[in-house]
C-alpha cells in the first residue's frame, strides 16, 4: 500500500468516526419503549394549564422529562435559569415546579410524577 492510499484509509476511517460519533451525540435519550406512549397524557396535562419550571442540570427536572420520554415535547415548560425574572415573580425557589392554570404550585419529585399528574390534572394516564 503506498503512501497515498493510507491517507484515503486514515481519511475514511476518521470520517466513519465522525459520523457515527455524531449519531451518538445527538440520539434522544428517552426511557426506551415509551416513546410516544404518553402523547395524549402530556398533550392533556398542558391544556390543563400545567407549566413544569425547571434547570436543565437539574437532576430531578431530568428525570421527570425522562418519565415523559418522548411525549415531553408536548409539555409546557420553562427553563429557569433562561428567564430568572419570570420564575422569581412566580415565587419558584426548587425544581423542579408545576404551577396549573390557577397558579397554584406543585413540587415535583420525580417518582410518581406522571401519576400525581393525573390526579392533579384528571388526565387519563395510559397504562
Amino acid at each position: 500500500m503506498d503512501k497515498n492510499q493510507k491517507y484515503i484509509w486514515g481519511a475514511v476511517i476518521v470520517a466513519v468516526i465522525i459520523i457515527v460519533g455524531g449519531f451518538v451525540i445527538t440520539k434522544k435519550t428517552s426511557a426506551p419503549g415509551i416513546s410516544g406512549k404518553y402523547d395524549d397524557f402530556a398533550k392533556c396535562v398542558t391544556e390543563k394549564g400545567m407549566t413544569m419550571y425547571g434547570a436543565v442540570w437539574c437532576p430531578h427536572c431530568i428525570n421527570e422529562k425522562k418519565a415523559f420520554g418522548d411525549s415531553f415535547k408536548f409539555i409546557k415548560y420553562v427553563e429557569c435559569p433562561d428567564n430568572i425574572q419570570l420564575c422569581t415573580d412566580l415565587g419558584i425557589n426548587g425544581y423542579p415546579t408545576w404551577i396549573d392554570g390557577a397558579g397554584k404550585q406543585y413540587t415535583g419529585k420525580d417518582t410518581e410524577i406522571l401519576t400525581d399528574l393525573a390526579k392533579i390534572t384528571g388526565c387519563e394516564l395510559p397504562q
